[in-house]
């Protein structure tokens, strides 16, 4: 565990040290749980949204995109369940006076037996080299069975007695598994108690006249609410999809983990509206569809990880999420669920107004079902930056800091050094700037010595470096170089744009869903 805390904090440092994320408001001592994405992180987590975007709405012809408003009238979140139901359950210990979310805790717990699990994989596959069968040795080594029993055992006790709000017995399991609290050691708990995630405001002039309102906890009900308009005004038929990213609040008592869990962040979710009783084929597609969507980006499949949700949300009929192996452990990054009619359904009950489809085909009206998927952008960007961080040895005995990205999200594409600062260099060099500027985010750096300049673009994890030097004004190459591999290769000045072209070109990244 002491190993993946550090990678941890390499992970946090380096994303200040290189422009990604600030605390927010750090001038002022920041504010707890909420974030400011920098220069390159603005640019990476733009591009994430826009590869979730075309894989989602561009390829599917059915999938349309809106954008809802982030204040909606408040009868929505009655209908939603929210008000009443949008609860985590807390814990408090006596002696530190620190507050906890109770299945964080026990989830965590669960987390160090994993880590165990790991360390017995890591200890046998040193042991038997090339010839160890991983798959094999989880399904027949007794330790490792055992441990994964006892993991399994917890998860599903914590789940049964969540669904049933038997709070009693989360603390009863917390005191059997003797969790203490990770700040001073003390097993001195208070009971456990609910407590409402959203975010309340006021809209109006006056303090009579305002109206009590809530900062939206998620995106989909925006979806809901513009479900007819959208079906009506695109001649839509069933099956289609509404997809949508934004900004989405919640009143994270226990907000941690750096950007995982904050109070502030953003979403991007698909409603797919669908054929009451088609659910579960629907289902089955859509974790497909999603998996392949994450195994693309190159992050590697085991890294990933279905998870089926023991205590389901009030509205659903299946659930279950996409985890991926965060520096902390595996934790959810997607949620796929069949939502089954409730949402709609509710809406239709609290506003008076009917929210059905006239299916053509079977002459009648009814209210749809729904199949989501919903991803944590910000979650996505940990994802992607905490698997890219890497340190490696070179042959020389000296390390290098690469940062990874799959070039298609990298903020800077390609990074344009002229050798020297003299002899007319920098101008070809900005030349060169502005003829890619037009495809690519492009950075030119004539700063230090070029190998300086080289782990700096590694660091922030630009794809590719050209260096201009006396050979091109004599013959118009270039040397290129790869951050992953770094290969230096001389190539045609005018090669540039095409070469980076195929490495970084979107459509060429989305073609691997196909």
């Amino acid at each position: 565990m002491a190993n993946q805390e550090d990678k941890f904090k390499k992970v946090i440092s380096h994303a200040k040290e290189y422009g990604y994320i600030f605390q927010s408001s750090e001038i002022y001592d920041g504010l707890s749980a909420v974030y400011d994405y920098a220069q390159n992180g603005a640019e990476l987590k733009k591009n994430i949204r826009d590869y979730w975007w075309q894989a989602m709405v561009q390829l599917n012809n059915n999938i349309v995109g809106i954008d809802a408003a982030i204040f909606m009238h408040p009868t929505t979140w009655k209908a939603s369940g929210h008000v009443d139901a949008f609860n985590d359950p807390l814990i408090d210990n006596k002696d530190s006076k620190k507050r906890y979310r109770a299945d964080v805790l026990v989830e965590d717990y669960v987390a160090k037996i994993e880590a165990k699990i790991e360390k017995e994989v890591t200890k046998a596959a040193k042991r038997f080299g090339d010839s160890f069968d991983k798959k094999q040795f989880l399904s027949t080594n007794q330790r490792v069975l055992d441990y994964q029993a006892k993991a399994d055992r917890i998860l599903k006790r914590l789940g049964k007695s969540l669904e049933n709000e038997d709070l009693a017995d989360v603390k009863a399991l917390i005191e059997e598994l003797e969790i203490a609290c990770p700040l001073s050691g003390s097993k001195n708990w208070t009971d456990v108690k609910q407590f409402n995630l959203m975010f309340g405001t006021k809209l109006g002039s006056t303090a009579e006249s305002a109206m009590d309102l809530y900062l939206r906890p998620e995106t989909a009900q925006g979806i809901f609410v513009n479900f007819l308009n959208v079906q009506k005004t695109g001649r839509m038929k069933i099956p289609f999809g509404i997809a949508q990213t934004g900004k989405a609040f919640r009143n994270e008592i226990v907000a941690r983990q750096f950007i995982f869990r904050m109070r502030e962040f953003e979403q991007m979710e698909m409603q797919y509206f669908i054929k009451p009783g088609t659910q579960k084929a629907w289902y089955d597609t859509w974790k497909e569809k999603r998996l392949n969507w994450h195994l693309s980006l190159g992050l590697g499949e085991d890294n990933y990880r279905f998870h089926d949700h023991e205590k389901l949300a009030h509205y659903a009929d299946a659930a279950c999420d996409i985890e991926f192996k965060f520096p902390f452990g595996f934790r959810e990054l997607e949620g796929i669920h069949s939502r089954t009619d409730f949402d709609l359904s509710n809406h239709e009950k609290y506003s008076g107004k009917k929210l059905q489809y006239f299916d053509p085909e079977e002459n009648k009206s009814y209210v749809p079902y729904v199949l989501e998927t919903s991803i944590g952008l910000d979650r996505m960007f940990l994802a992607v930056f905490s698997n890219a961080l890497q340190e490696e040895e070179l042959e020389n005995n000296t390390t290098r800091t690469v940062l990874k990205l799959p070039a298609v999200l990298a903020p800077t594409k390609v990074a344009i050094l002229p050798l020297l600062k003299r002899d007319g260099l920098p101008e070809v060099a900005e030349k060169l700037v502005n003829e890619l500027k037009w495809e690519f985010t492009v950075a030119y750096d004539e700063k230090d010595a070029v190998g300086r300049r080289y782990r700096r673009q590694d660091a922030i994890g630009t794809p590719f470096c050209v260096t201009i030097d006396h050979q091109t004004l004599e013959d118009d190459t270039v040397t290129i170089r790869y951050r992953d591999t770094m290969e230096q290769k001389r190539i045609k000045l005018n090669e540039v744009g095409e070469i980076v072209a195929k490495e970084v070109d979107m459509k060429n990244w989305l073609k691997k869903l196909a």
